[in-house]
């Protein structure tokens, strides 16, 4: 088991190699990405990373304040599901309604795995492998279908 601080030393540690890791990652389009903070360009939407003791995932959240926007925007991800899987080669959940950590109320996809540990670090190679293809995955299909979501907002 560890301390407080050899976890939070463990987890700078990891996004900080993250980070190297994806260095060299290009974007389908963008000149340059920071990965651990994506440009969605549509306000309340999210591309977060997360990594635990017993998952990794990477994360599209909606948290439009106004429940008919984020509704809609709910829907337009809907229909365009097929696109989104079709790019990003890994199972989906679409969590439609859920409350985050700071009781939200939020809408969610997610690609999930929980076969390794942040607290292994044999398990880190495998988990940036992980979190970089469906980074890469999602940014081809953002790319090319974002002002569609864009436009949705405006």
């Amino acid at each position: 088991m560890y301390s407080k601080e050899e976890k939070r030393d463990m987890n700078i540690r990891f996004w900080d190699g993250f980070k190297e890791y994806m260095k060299k990652s290009k974007s389908s389009v963008l000149a340059r990405v920071n990965w651990l903070s994506y440009p969605t360009n549509v306000k309340d939407t999210y591309l977060r990373l997360h990594c635990t003791q017993s998952a990794t995932a990477v994360r599209f959240d909606i948290q439009f304040k106004d429940k008919e926007i984020r509704s809609i925007f709910w829907e337009q991800l809907q229909e365009l599901k097929s696109l989104l899987t079709s790019h990003v080669h890994f199972p989906a959940n679409w969590i439609e309604q859920m409350e985050d950590a700071d009781g939200r109320e939020i809408s969610r996809i997610e690609w999930e795995s929980n076969e390794w540990s942040l607290y292994n670090e044999k398990d880190w190679r495998k988990i940036y492998g992980f979190l970089k293809e469906r980074l890469i995955e999602f940014d081809q299909f953002y790319q090319e279908y974002k002002e569609i979501l864009i436009n949705l907002i405006k």
